[in-house]
C-alpha cells in the first residue's frame, strides 16, 4: 500500500462522516411519535462526534499530501424511525470496520500516531454502535 492509496482511503472515510453528519441531521428530523423528543436528541448528540471525525481525517489527509473531498457519500433513506437506526447502526459498523482497516493500513506504512488516532475513533464508533443496538434491542417491547 502507497501513502496515495491511504489518502484515498481516508478520503473515502471523510466522505462517509459527512454523510454521517447528514444522516444524523436529517433522521432527527424526520423521527416521529412518543419518543420523537428522545430519539431526535440522541441522533443530534452524535453530529458533533462525527464533525470531529470529519475535521481530523481532512487534516490528516493534508499532512499526507493530499486534498481533502467535498463530497459526501450517499445517505440510505428511511422513513420509520426503525428503519433509520437500522441505517445508523449500519453506517457505524461500516465505520468500525473502515476504521479498523485504516489503522492496520497506517501502522504498515509507519503512520504510528495516525493509526492510534483512529484506534480512538474505532472507540467512539463502538460507542455509537452499542448505543443504538440498544435502543433496536428493545424496540418491540
Amino acid at each position: 500500500m502507497s501513502n496515495q492509496e491511504l489518502i484515498d482511503l481516508l478520503n473515502q472515510d471523510l466522505a462517509n462522516e459527512f454523510a454521517a453528519i447528514i444522516q444524523y441531521t436529517t433522521y432527527a428530523a424526520k423521527v416521529t411519535g412518543p419518543f420523537r423528543p428522545e430519539l431526535s436528541q440522541f441522533l443530534l448528540a452524535e453530529v458533533a462526534d462525527e464533525q470531529g471525525h470529519a475535521k481530523f481525517l481532512a487534516d490528516k489527509i493534508l499532512v499526507l499530501g493530499g486534498e481533502p473531498t467535498t463530497q459526501a457519500a450517499s445517505v440510505a433513506p428511511a422513513n420509520t424511525n426503525k428503519a433509520m437506526l437500522e441505517a445508523v447502526l449500519e453506517a457505524e459498523n461500516r465505520a468500525i470496520i473502515g476504521y479498523t482497516q485504516r489503522a492496520e493500513q497506517a501502522a504498515t506504512l509507519g503512520h504510528k500516531a495516525l493509526s492510534l488516532d483512529l484506534e480512538d475513533m474505532i472507540r467512539d464508533e463502538t460507542r455509537h454502535s452499542e448505543e443504538v443496538s440498544k435502543i433496536l434491542d428493545g424496540w418491540n417491547l
